[in-house]
């Protein structure tokens, strides 16, 4: 698997490195370079191109994108899982204070952290902390300490539901209706014998 990410550049700037790339002769233009450094957070860093300076940053992206390269148009092969974007700015634009990018790459992704995913709980620090040791001692062999005040919880909620059933309803009666019989004369023959006798 390679490494990759996915480089997000002002409109202007994705001109001048969709230029660059198309060209033959590279020498010929004047952003001969690219160049992208980091400063030691790993997280901002300056975006060269040619002799400007534009500032940059990278965030973790809402969900991971798969990335697929293809030789015959027909086949597809799974090159990366892509976890991350390096966003560039402008110079006057002011740097993103969170290090997760609050959208994802496509429309239905937008503001994918906040509708698709659900919200981790809020634990009490203490009651994870009990549990865990109630856990601790039901695996040594003993028991837990809350496990009396738990049982009889349980059981008073299944006393509530028991009383909020409802009885089974009886079946009704059938009245005493004589069946009719629409084969009586002929007792060997059924509805759905149908002789023609005129072959």
């Amino acid at each position: 698997m390679e490494e990759q990410f996915i480089l997000r550049v002002p409109p202007n700037v994705a001109e001048r490195i969709e230029r660059l790339l198309n060209e033959n002769n590279a020498s010929s233009s004047e952003d001969k370079s690219l160049d992208l450094q980091f400063v030691e957070d790993g997280r901002s860093g300056t975006f060269v191109i040619g002799d400007e300076h534009f500032p940059a940053s990278l965030l973790d992206l809402p969900a991971v994108v798969e990335s697929y390269k293809t030789y015959d148009d027909n086949s597809l092969v799974k090159t990366a899982d892509i976890g991350q974007i390096i966003m560039v700015r402008e110079s006057g634009d002011a740097a993103p204070d969170v290090i997760e990018c609050r959208h994802g790459l496509t429309p239905p992704m937008r503001d994918a952290r906040r509708r698709r995913f659900r919200r981790e709980p809020d634990l009490n620090p203490e009651l994870v902390s009990r549990v865990e040791k109630d856990l601790l001692k039901i695996i040594a062999g003993g028991t837990a300490e809350n496990l009396d005040v738990e049982v009889a919880e349980q059981e008073g909620e299944e006393n509530a539901r028991s009383a909020n059933k409802k009885p089974a309803a009886t079946p009704a009666s059938k009245h005493d209706v004589p069946e009719t019989h629409t084969n009586a004369g002929d007792a060997d023959r059924s509805d759905s014998d149908e002789s023609d006798e005129s072959v």
